[in-house]
């Protein structure tokens, strides 16, 4: 699964993500950038 990472300002293939609900209902998963360690946020089902 890949995220965008902020810091890093690229795709990034997320370390341990799992999937998270958001305030409004919808679908994302959350996970931790590989290179720097930052959250990584991808809207949408895996």
């Amino acid at each position: 699964m890949q995220g965008f990472c902020m810091k890093c300002r690229a795709m990034k293939e997320m370390k341990n993500p799992k999937a998270v609900t958001m305030k409004n209902g919808k679908p994302a998963n959350q996970g931790v950038c590989p290179s720097c360690g930052t959250k990584i946020f991808r809207i949408g089902k895996a």
